[in-house]
């Protein structure tokens, strides 16, 4: 611990963000970085608990955010990126785009501000790729046994280097043209540039992780081949399908699911949803929801309206949600900030069109009571929309990828990770479940 009373004579600073009017013009990172000399004085103010929340409650990948942070206070930066990476195997991705539930947990949040942890992780994260510490961990042995990945999201990525490192081969199969799943093509880059994860990918292959891509499972690679050329099977096919908002007109042209708009907003080969001077009404008041607002400015949308079903949050936690739980309150993102519009209790009623496309769509405010909501007669209106893009979270995982019924020998050697195991769930449980599973097919591979 640095300081004693640190919390109480440092105020915390958070990292600072481009200006508006500046980053909107591209998709570079929003968010920039401080000095490690601010970190190293930011570190100060945790108050190493005897109790640690940040870490025990949390963070589902059991960070050890006391004991790296006390070592970067004492200058040991290249020890806490040894029990950083203990618990984490991507922390610069997580440093970026977690909803930071180790600072909701802070016992400083109590009272004070929470601890920057997230900064902390990011901070050393980059010392360790800019010092040359983040190395390929070649494998000392070779187990002769060969296990696939379908999947190459944060589970499929996580399971597939744990695995490596324990001396299997690797083969991870990907339907898209590039690797990533949710961190490639769900999350904008000025939130997670690509080069983050490719630089991330590159130490895999030099690992000796293989990845294939433009590989579906099973209309391009049978399940019988899998199960007969390799050991054991990972399922780390994510939970991409979306939850619809079926109303009248829902078949007009101009409504898209949020995921089909971000994922070729990140494309390099281009995108079809243009927002260019349109439009643009997004429902959903998610951080995906968020992410679709921030990309249609950057896109150059005449306007764009965010409408949620919900309440709006209070400021502050109320009664019912007391720490350490996660703070249901009013947030603000980036996205938010560079404009548009945010609407909350509002029903959506139907999608007006005109030949054939989305003008409209018809919309009403609801009152929320206990057993939850109901229209406010007299209340009703529309909003223009060229655009729609729902963005109400996702169902559950896709059709299990096996094209035949599994005997009880080769259900042994399938496993799941991540939202295909759990639903849909943040990038770090995926992190989380991918080294879990990891660890059990480590353990069947070894019995054969």
């Amino acid at each position: 611990m640095g300081s004693l009373s640190g919390f109480r004579t440092i105020e915390r600073r958070d990292p600072p963000y481009r200006a508006v009017d500046q980053r909107i013009k591209d998709f570079h990172a929003v968010r920039q970085e401080l000095s490690d000399r601010s970190v190293v004085e930011q570190a100060h103010r945790c108050m190493d608990c005897g109790v640690p929340f940040c870490h025990a409650y949390g963070c589902p990948l059991g960070n050890r955010i006391p004991d790296y942070t006390d070592a970067i206070i004492q200058g040991h930066w290249r020890e806490a990126l040894n029990i950083l990476h203990a618990t984490n195997n991507f922390p610069e991705i997580t440093g970026r785009i977690c909803p930071a539930l180790c600072e909701a947990s802070c016992t400083l949040s109590v009272d004070f501000s929470a601890s920057i942890c997230q900064q902390i992780e990011l901070s050393i994260a980059e010392m360790g790729w800019m010092k040359g510490w983040v190395v390929p961990q070649i494998p000392r042995y070779k187990s002769g046994r060969r296990i696939a990945i379908i999947g190459s999201g944060p589970a499929g990525l996580a399971t597939a280097q744990q695995l490596c490192r324990a001396g299997h081969e690797m083969v991870v199969f990907e339907r898209s043209p590039r690797c990533g799943g949710l961190l490639r093509y769900g999350i904008p880059e000025f939130k997670l540039e690509t080069w983050v994860v490719e630089r991330r990918l590159r130490q895999m292959q030099e690992e000796g992780v293989v990845f294939e891509t433009n590989v579906e499972v099973p209309s391009d690679v049978s399940s019988r081949y899998l199960l007969r050329r390799f050991d054991a099977i990972v399922v780390a096919t994510g939970s991409p399908v979306p939850r619809d908002l079926p109303a009248p007109g829902r078949d007009l042209q101009g409504i898209h699911y949020a995921l089909e708009y971000l994922s070729q907003a990140n494309d390099e080969d281009g995108y079809q949803i243009d927002p260019n001077g349109k439009q643009v009404v997004v429902i959903g008041g998610g951080d995906t929801g968020s992410d679709c607002v921030g990309t249609a400015i950057r896109h150059g949308c005449a306007s764009v309206t965010q409408i949620e079903l919900l309440p709006k949050p209070p400021l502050v936690r109320t009664e019912d949600n007391p720490w350490p739980q996660w703070p249901r309150v009013l947030r603000t993102s980036s996205s938010h900030e560079e404009g548009g519009t945010r609407l909350w209790s509002v029903g959506t009623k139907a999608y007006i069109g005109e030949r054939g496309k989305v003008k409209k769509i018809a919309c009403v405010n609801l009152s929320w009571g206990d057993s939850g909501y109901e229209e406010i007669p007299g209340t009703e209106f529309t909003i223009d929309a060229d655009i729609v893009l729902l963005s109400l979270g996702f169902e559950r995982p896709e059709t299990f990828p096996f094209d035949h019924e599994l005997d009880e020998q080769s259900r042994s050697k399938v496993f799941l990770a991540g939202d295909a195991s759990m639903g849909p769930s943040l990038v770090v449980r995926a992190i989380d479940s991918g080294r879990m599973c990891a660890k059990l097919v480590d353990t069947y591979c070894k019995s054969l």
